[in-house]
Formats: structure tokens, C-alpha cells, sequence
């Protein structure tokens, strides 16, 4: 796989392809670590944050972090294969792209943004469950299952793509039929058959059928969304002279500039260097930019015959008696303003009388605020409610949503202390970030299948009577937990866990932040 290839290439080498630069510095901002460069790669200068103390001299980048273990390298190489596809002869005589279209094409792919994009257009259709096999596929492929420490690992996503992908129906199994009955076929010329070539050759298929037709799709798209927009007139006019051209330049995705890396020099900075301060001056400023952004909750009004309907709106709805378990509703009185105490207790209003007019607040679903301009996929944590200067708690629940695209390098660290009990934790608080948008959206091609299979897996795993016993959460928390999770069928004790689950590990992961800021000093120093 291109992912050990990556890995294997001279970072020096690497920072000269444009895109590289683009999915690397996307790694090294993810809010799970402390210090967040970015490498300008027309200068050939890193400008890093928090800065240096002065006392420290600059001279070697902060390249001592491996985007091979996270899933953005899984992305790049996708992006790599596509732009492969683009810039090749065979892409020019299949689909008739002139050397305009493919220069088009790749500017609205190229990078984290343009797969963000892309990935974006493609959902809800056949072609996200395309791109979700191709990725899954080429992690699995990349892992070694006869190793004790990965075969885990491989073995959820070979069972998750049983229960997804590779079920009879899904559109993977439709597309790649014929492949998969020829290599059938030919086993009595070749009796072994394994199973990393046939999921080689579905994968290939895979990406045929997303270069072949999603990606002409998704230049259509491009090209008649910039057409709306005005800020892209300046690239359509040049993409429209470019049309005009007898033998234009082929792009390239390296940078000939040749530069001497260094890094930005800090502005005379004293002090220790501490990059969880500096995280919270982030979240500071973040709050100043969000008082004015908040989103409203919806006030639900209670009629006299136990209906519940938005205030002014002529439905009628029915609330399930039992749809949100056995989680208190939010009473009016100042003191209930919380569903849960800083203890777990639950407090519970009295039942309102059918004549009077109330109005009930399901604030208790999610006790901080979001912001409106957030993007549909973004990850379902909640925001912290700042007053003055944040703590860790906080940002933590944005720190553990980034750690899986970073790698799970805060997991590493845990292990590495022995912290076996905490561990366990972090890895349920995944499961759970996981099963959220899967049982949230029930669009996606076997859905019901999947959230079942983590449903069942995280009830197996953390939530056993005698394992429940033995963690360090709320009992009550914990059982409500599993009753739904049996079921497959989402649960706001979720963000109840998880907001437990922070607190457990808020202070280990200050000291992840300590580790990795003495790492980076100590690389800075040694080069």
C-alpha cells in the first residue's frame, strides 16, 4: 500500500508535493496536540504555534510526527490516486478531458479541502459507499493479521465490512459480482485464493467505477457551482483561457521552488514553553466570536391533552413515553435547570397538570450551546461554555474527536504510562463518537445492519454486569447505556458517558500535553 511508501519517503522529498504540504498541515493542527505548526510551502518556513521561547534557537522543523497511522494518510492517498487518474493520458481519451478540464479538476480536488468536498458531494449516493470500502479496504490491506498487536484491529474492519459493504444487496457486492465470480471460478487453476486479493480486486473495481463516473459527476458539480459564485470567476477565466490554448503547461503537483527549511522566528517570547495555556487563549477568543452565534433550542409547548408541538405550530406530535428512557425531563424551576448534578443524581419535576400551559426545555439533551455555521459533518461534541479562561475539560471532547484522525497518539501515550483502566475508557468514548452519526443517519446504505454491529460490540466489550462494576462511571449511567445500545437505537445517556468518561481522563491527558511539548522541545533541540 502507498501508505508504507509514505512512510518510507524522505520528509524533505515529501514537502515538495503541494498536496502532501495540504493533508500534513491538516495533521498537524488537529486540536488533539499541543503544538500546531504549519509549513508554508512557497517560502520553505514553518511558523509554529504556540511559539518558541526566545532562549530556544530555531533550527530544525517540527516534522517529528507520522501522518502514516491516521486516517487523513488514508485520504491522501485516495486524493493521490484520483489526481493520478486526472492527470494520465487514459483519464484525457476516455472521458475527452482537455488539458483545461484536468487542470480545473485537480484545482477542486487537490488537498484536504477538496476531498472534504468531494466526500460531501458524493454522500447519501452510491458512491459514498464506494469511497467507504476503497478507505476501509486500504487499512485493512495495510495491516498484518498474523501480528498479535494489529490483529484487532483487522479483525473489526473485516467484520465491519461484512456487515456493510459485503452484504448481498449492497452496492459493493452488485458492482464487483462478476470479479468476484471469476476469481471464484479460477481457483481450480489456482487453489489459493486469499482473502486480501479478492478484497485487492474489489478495491480496484472500486475505484474504477469512482474515477470512471463520480469524478466527471463531481467536475460537473464543481463547474456549475462556480459559476454561482463570484469569488470564482477569476479561476473560471482562467480556466476559459486555458481552453483556448494550443499547448498549455500540464500541472504539476511539485513545487520546483527549491527553498532551505527554517522556521519563523518568535517575537521575543519569555517564559516556559506550554502549549495547553496557549489552547486555552484559543477557546478565550473562541467564545468572544460565539456569544452572538448561539442557536436557540426549540421551546416545546405541552397541550392540554399531553401533545407536544412547537409554540404556534398547528401538528400535532406524541411523545413516546419511553423514547428517551428513563432520563428526567427539565423542569421550569431555576433549581432543575440541569437535568444531571455535578454527581449524576437526576432530578425529577413533577408531572405537569394537563390544564396548565408549560413549556419544556430539552436543553438537557446537550447543555452547551453550538454554533450556526458549524458544517453538517462535523463531529457531534459539544462546545465548551466559557466565562472566563477555559480549563482542559473543556476542549477535551474536540481533542478525543480529532485523536482518531490523528492516530490515537494520546491511546499510545496511556498505554505506554499502563494505564490499562483509562484506556479502556478512551477507546468507549470512540466506540460511542462512532456509533452517533450511524444511528443518527439512517440514510446510509446498510445502516441498520452497522449500528447494530457496534451497538452489540460496545454493550459486549465495556458494559457487561461484571465489567460495569469495575468502571469508573456512574452505574446508573452506564446501565441506561447498555439498555439502549442492545437495541441499536441512539440514547442521550451517550453524551452522559462521554461527559464522564472527560473527567476521568482530563488530567492525564494535561499530562499527554506536557509529554508532547518535552518531546517537541527535545527534537527541537537534538534535531
Amino acid at each position: 500500500p502507498l501508505v508504507a511508501t509514505i512512510a518510507a519517503t524522505d520528509m524533505g522529498l515529501l514537502l515538495r508535493d503541494e498536496v502532501f504540504v495540504d493533508f500534513f498541515n491538516t495533521f498537524l493542527n488537529l486540536p488533539v496536540f499541543g503544538q500546531t505548526p504549519i509549513y508554508i510551502s512557497s517560502t520553505g518556513r514553518w511558523d509554529l504555534w504556540p511559539e518558541l521561547p526566545s532562549h530556544l534557537p530555531p533550527r530544525f522543523p517540527p516534522s517529528h510526527r507520522t501522518i502514516c497511522k491516521s486516517s487523513l494518510c488514508l485520504h491522501l492517498v485516495l486524493c493521490q490516486k484520483l489526481l493520478g487518474f486526472i492527470r494520465s493520458g487514459e483519464a484525457a481519451k476516455r472521458l475527452n478531458w482537455q488539458s483545461a478540464d484536468r487542470w480545473l479538476l485537480e484545482k477542486c480536488i487537490s488537498g484536504s479541502q477538496g476531498m472534504w468536498h468531494f466526500r460531501a458531494f458524493v454522500q447519501g449516493k452510491a458512491g459514498e459507499e464506494l469511497t467507504d470500502f476503497w478507505l476501509t479496504t486500504e487499512r485493512l490491506l495495510g495491516l498484518d493479521e498474523s501480528d498479535a498487536r494489529q490483529r484487532d484491529l483487522y479483525l473489526s474492519l473485516l467484520h465491519r465490512l461484512k456487515a456493510t459493504h459485503l452484504r448481498e444487496g449492497s452496492s459493493i457486492v452488485t458492482f464487483c459480482r462478476t470479479i468476484i465470480g471469476s476469481l471464484l471460478k479460477a481457483r481450480h487453476l489456482q487453489p489459493i485464493i486469499t482473502r486480501r486479493e479478492i478484497l485487492s480486486k474489489m478495491q480496484e473495481q472500486a475505484l474504477f467505477i469512482i474515477q470512471s463516473y463520480w469524478l466527471p459527476k463531481f467536475f460537473i458539480h464543481c463547474k456549475m457551482a462556480m459559476q454561482e459564485e463570484k469569488l470564482c470567476q477569476p479561476l473560471l477565466q482562467e480556466y476559459q483561457e486555458r481552453s483556448l490554448q494550443a499547448s498549455p503547461q500540464e500541472p504539476s503537483g511539485f513545487s520546483e521552488n527549491l527553498f532551505t527549511m527554517h522556521i519563523k522566528r518568535s517575537q521575543g517570547l519569555s517564559g516556559p514553553y506550554c502549549s495547553k495555556k496557549a489552547k486555552a487563549d484559543i477557546w478565550t477568543l473562541v467564545k468572544e466570536g460565539r456569544n452572538t452565534q448561539e442557536i436557540k433550542m426549540p421551546r416545546f409547548q405541552v397541550q392540554p391533552k399531553g401533545q407536544l408541538g412547537p409554540v404556534g405550530s398547528t401538528k400535532e406530535s406524541h411523545l413516546d413515553k419511553d423514547a428517551l428512557g428513563s432520563i428526567p425531563q427539565q423542569s421550569e424551576h431555576p433549581a432543575n435547570t440541569a437535568a444531571f448534578g455535578d454527581k449524576g443524581e437526576a432530578t425529577y419535576p413533577k408531572r405537569p397538570r394537563p390544564s396548565a400551559e408549560q413549556v419544556l426545555h430539552l436543553e438537557y439533551l446537550c447543555e452547551e450551546k453550538v454554533p450556526s455555521n458549524l458544517h453538517a459533518s462535523a463531529p457531534i461534541v459539544q462546545l465548551p461554555s466559557l466565562k472566563k479562561l477555559v480549563k482542559t475539560l473543556s476542549f477535551l471532547p474536540w481533542a478525543l474527536s480529532a485523536e482518531t484522525c490523528a492516530g490515537r497518539p494520546f491511546r499510545d501515550f496511556l498505554k505506554l504510562q499502563d494505564r490499562s483502566m483509562e484506556t479502556h475508557l478512551l477507546d468507549l468514548w470512540h466506540d460511542l463518537e462512532e456509533f452517533l452519526p450511524v444511528v443518527l443517519d439512517t440514510s446510509r446504505e446498510n445502516s441498520f445492519f452497522l449500528r447494530h454491529l457496534i451497538g452489540e460490540k460496545i454493550c459486549r466489550t465495556y458494559l457487561e454486569e461484571g465489567t460495569i462494576q469495575k468502571l469508573p462511571l456512574e452505574t446508573r449511567t452506564l446501565r441506561s447505556l447498555r439498555n439502549h445500545l442492545m437495541s441499536g437505537e441512539f440514547s442521550p445517556w451517550i453524551f452522559r458517558a462521554q461527559k464522564e468518561i472527560c473527567k476521568v481522563l482530563c488530567c492525564l491527558y494535561e499530562e499527554f500535553l506536557a509529554e508532547d511539548d518535552r518531546t517537541f522541545l527535545q527534537f527541537m533541540v537534538k534535531g
